[in-house]
């Protein structure tokens, strides 16, 4: 039996609002770009103002629009930018609590990653252009089951805030398996910063990533296992196709496709 698509007043409201807030955000950058040509000097604010209404508002609109008709809403191994862009792969499997988790890296002597907020934003700009040390620096947020990651971890490279090793952690929704039909209780997506730069995508400061994804994946789990000797570590061999792609930063990554599986369900809990 064939289903019909069903349509409502409210959806194409919705609709329209949605990408009519994108095409006037264009229009408004594209007002303050011909306007920095005709105010002298005070041209440089005007084109300042210019990328922060491009980078920060016309292209993260842009992008949300075009995402959300042609990306898939279905778990495909990436994780996804707040705008709607494939990001990291996910490449790290956990088997038990949270408490477990963060006690086997904080073992390892990876730091737990504040919550983005004015404070923390302001903290690790200033930190990284005085290359002063900040440990719990946020990190920005992934997407992944239709929300943010539920905590992160880092690892700063020699007190430098623009280099770091970091991974992201999702509990999985009830009953929700791998495909092929393995269960896990945790994804993760961890990679290494290399530096700030601008985004290819958005042209917004962000923290640049190295291409070789497995690495960091291998990093981390072997961190976990040199101190944890009750970690016990599976790998789905081939779970995805090896590829090289490029992150929601414009950044190249490139994976092998295999899964670690970490069960930490053996460790006791980290202490609250």
């Amino acid at each position: 039996m064939t289903r019909k698509r069903s349509y409502s007043i409210g959806i194409a409201i919705d609709w329209f609002f949605f990408v009519f807030a994108g095409l006037a955000a264009i229009w408004l950058a594209y007002l303050s770009f011909t306007e920095t040509f005709k105010v002298g000097w005070w041209g440089i604010a005007f084109f300042i103002a210019f990328w922060v209404l491009l980078a920060y508002l016309v292209l993260p609109r842009l992008h949300r629009i075009l995402t959300t008709i042609y990306v898939p809403d279905y778990f495909i191994g990436r994780t996804r930018t707040s705008d709607g862009l494939l990001g990291d792969p996910v490449n790290l499997a956990f088997l038990g609590e949270g408490g477990q988790i963060e006690r086997a890296l904080q073992a390892a002597g990876w730091t737990k990653a504040d919550p983005v907020t004015l404070a923390s934003s302001w903290r690790i700009v200033t930190s990284t252009v005085q290359r002063r040390s900040y440990h719990q620096a946020p990190v920005s947020p992934l997407f992944l089951f239709g929300r943010q990651q539920d905590f992160a971890y880092q690892q700063e490279v020699d007190g430098n805030p623009a280099q770091r090793h970091h991974v992201r952690f999702w509990r999985c929704p009830e009953g929700w398996l791998l495909p092929g039909g393995r269960r896990v209780d945790w994804l993760a997506a961890g990679t290494f910063d290399t530096s700030v730069g601008l985004s290819l995508f958005t042209l917004q400061v962000t923290h640049r990533i190295d291409a070789e994804t497995d690495i960091e994946r291998d990093h981390i789990v072997s961190s976990l296992a040199a101190v944890e000797p009750a970690i016990v570590v599976d790998v789905i061999a081939d779970f995805a196709s090896g590829y090289h792609a490029r992150n929601g930063g414009g950044d190249t990554i490139r994976t092998d496709g295999d899964l670690p599986i970490v069960d930490v369900r053996a460790l006791a809990e980290v202490s609250a």
